[in-house]
């Protein structure tokens, strides 16, 4: 695993030192805090809703009342992505690093085996689910409780949510990794939270198909130069063209109005 930090969840509540950048609340984290967070709060018993925060999201937390009451709440937070921490630098002057799920999953799975704990894996298409949980137990012992794809009804309310909840509870996993892209796995947690008995929530977006290797994160240097958003456009541009071509150019208008202190159009605000 990871560094061992003592950075204790029981003695860093949400918003403290917190970065606002468009109404989310994100923490300057490394992978190795958010790993020694998320292990402080199964260790001390306490719940921890894992977040994280790319352009694409903050542009939806702008327009969305929920997003940014989830934020505020959501007791471990961090930025993914290079739009995200140049936002942070303008409107904040601190300079937040940037971490992602598919870099610390092993470290994760591998603390929560040697605890003779279990994960639950949310999300994603069938098989994929169920070779991303495969792969994960096979690097790192940890028991997989439990796979679920994305396709059923997210409804809030509906029978299928009713009854996935009540597998996951009865499940009981110690880290419930939801990865149904962004903001579908938000909203899920935001309805659902009080309703799990899971001590700890990671929205994890992609990580399905990193772990089943469907997709591939380009080179660090790669990210490193903010040039992953063009990878990831060229690899499937009918999907992302919209969050890319036309969410980049508002995201950067909303980052300026907001260092100028300026009002910009937005949705349920």
């Amino acid at each position: 695993m990871r560094g061992e930090r003592d950075v204790s969840a029981e003695t860093i509540p949400p918003g403290a030192g917190r970065i606002s950048v468009l109404g989310a609340e994100l923490e300057d984290l490394s992978a190795d805090d958010v790993v020694a967070r998320i292990f402080a709060a199964l260790e001390s018993g306490n719940r921890a809703r894992v977040l994280n925060a790319n352009a694409y999201m903050l542009n939806l937390t702008y327009e969305n009342a929920w997003l940014r009451d989830l934020f505020k709440a959501a007791e471990i937070t961090f930025f993914d992505g290079v739009g995200a921490q140049l936002a942070a630098r303008i409107l904040s002057g601190r300079h937040p690093r940037r971490t992602t799920p598919p870099e610390w999953v092993f470290d994760i799975a591998r603390g929560v085996a040697k605890r003779g704990g279990s994960i639950y894996m949310l999300g994603g298409e069938p098989s994929a689910a169920i070779l991303a949980s495969e792969r994960l137990t096979a690097a790192t012992g940890v028991r997989v409780a439990g796979v679920r794809d994305g396709y059923f009804d997210h409804a809030k309310g509906s029978a299928a949510n009713g009854a996935l909840v009540a597998e996951i509870n009865r499940a009981r996993p110690d880290v419930l990794f939801i990865n149904m892209g962004m903001p579908r796995q938000e909203r899920w947690l935001f309805d659902h939270w009080d309703q799990l008995d899971t001590p700890v929530a990671i929205t994890a977006g992609a990580l399905v198909d990193h772990l089943a290797g469907r997709v591939r994160r380009p080179p660090k240097w790669v990210a490193d130069m903010g040039m992953e958003w063009l990878v990831r456009l060229a690899i499937e541009p009918a999907r992302l063209w919209r969050r890319y071509i036309l969410g980049l150019p508002v995201f950067g208008w909303r980052v300026v109005c907001a260092r100028l202190n300026r009002p910009v159009g937005g949705g349920d605000r």
